[in-house]
């Protein structure tokens, strides 16, 4: 991961501000497969539809972040809740 180890301590979930952690290989291949089958959404609803190539998770493995071009894209509505994968390690 090309983020600061720093910066990745104090980086929080802006919803519940739990603490965010790197996305395992496992984690994202899962959610780049169900990307790719056009069935992950984000929590706005909408579909997520750019693969991942890093992530960030919450601490309880229920929201995702991406990372777009090193740089963590910490918005609300642009998480995608990992409860709607059967299947997400």
């Amino acid at each position: 991961m090309s983020i600061d180890r720093r910066l990745l301590d104090i980086l929080v979930c802006p919803s519940s501000r739990r603490p965010l952690r790197p996305l395992s290989r496992d984690q994202l291949a899962v959610l780049n497969k169900a990307i790719a089958a056009g069935s992950a959404l984000r929590v706005d609803g909408s579909a997520e539809n750019t693969i991942l190539t890093e992530g960030l998770i919450t601490d309880d493995h229920k929201v995702v972040y991406r990372i777009d071009d090193d740089i963590p894209v910490l918005l609300v509505e642009a998480g995608i809740g990992t409860t709607q994968f059967a299947d997400f390690p």
